[in-house]
């Protein structure tokens, strides 16, 4: 079920649904959006995510179609998918595209950045608004995965591997990640990493390493430090040899963002890290999706996407 139009004028946004967000409510809250875009008389088109990584499909015959404004119907997942489809795609500087969010989401972790309400109607008066910022975008280059970009925050080791837990608990929400988190903690066997950034080799134990451009992730948790989306830096989190009772204990931190004050986390700024396992493969995500295991080279691309933030 679509709706594409041939052409598109400089104000009209092009929808791009995902029908499996919203826990079961999607079809209810799709005739709610609608029913707000027409009634502030907001020129759009739409199409449904029909298939994993439709997304991308979409985006480029958007584009195409001259729109070079989007609204984010559904979850981080459906905006990074989008994101990837921007980046990707070569008929227009990605700087030159607008995404807003109506989040239906799960975890909805890039929206608490910018203070994007979960509120259905909120969020439409948000974009139509259109205060906007351009943002940063980090790109992952991994041995056997194409390049993956992401407009959140990305990790290899125990994040990773929550993500790969998190596969049959998501409709639970956040606490579905908790659930993950704490399956996670029981099972995660700590690598090795082998970490070069900014000249300097790192090689320490190391629960996970998280590499952020925005500041939650997780389902609202914090793991970086004084987060600028748009200073062309990315924000690296080290989080070391924690043991099961140093993760328990310290849970409540991660939501605050007090961890990064602990002594078994380092934090850095830079344009690119990479990241070499040497006793394991473990699992790397990027915005709450799993991309590959192994090696990571990470880098910026600085003001990449305009986003409407509150």
């Amino acid at each position: 079920m679509s709706q594409f139009v041939t052409k598109s004028d400089e104000n009209s946004w092009f929808i791009i649904a995902n029908p499996t967000s919203g826990k079961g409510n999607f079809s209810k809250n799709w005739k709610l959006v609608k029913k707000l875009l027409n009634a502030k008389n907001i020129a759009y088109s739409y199409a449904f995510t029909q298939f994993s990584k439709h997304e991308i499909e979409l985006v480029e015959t958007a584009i195409q179609n001259g729109f070079r404004n989007f609204i984010i119907v559904g979850g981080d997942g459906t905006l990074h998918h989008v994101v990837n489809g921007i980046m990707m795609q070569r008929y227009t500087k990605s700087s030159d595209i607008t995404i807003g969010v109506i989040p239906l989401g799960t975890g909805n972790d890039w929206i608490k950045t910018y203070n994007i309400p979960l509120n259905i109607k909120k969020s439409i008066e948000i974009i139509q608004q259109k205060k906007t910022i351009l943002q940063d975008i980090g790109v992952l280059k991994t041995a056997n995965a194409p390049l993956t970009y992401f407009n959140n925050v990305a990790g290899l080791g125990f994040d990773g591997y929550v993500v790969h837990k998190l596969k049959r608990l998501k409709m639970l929400g956040s606490i579905g990640y908790l659930l993950a988190g704490l399956a996670g903690i029981l099972l995660y066997k700590k690598s090795i990493f082998k970490i070069f950034l900014n000249d300097k080799p790192i090689e320490t134990k190391c629960l996970m390493t998280i590499i952020g451009v925005c500041k939650y992730s997780g389902g609202g948790m914090r793991f970086t430090k004084d987060v600028n989306p748009s200073d062309g830096l990315l924000d690296v989190s080290v989080v070391k040899n924690f043991s099961f009772l140093e993760v328990l204990f310290n849970l409540p931190k991660l939501y605050s963002g007090k961890i990064v004050q602990h002594q078994k986390v380092a934090t850095y700024k830079t344009k690119q890290i990479t990241i070499n396992p040497l006793n394991s493969k473990p699992f790397i995500q990027a915005d709450g999706e799993l991309i590959a295991k192994g090696s990571v080279s990470v880098k910026i691309i600085t003001k990449a996407i305009r986003f409407v933030i509150s």
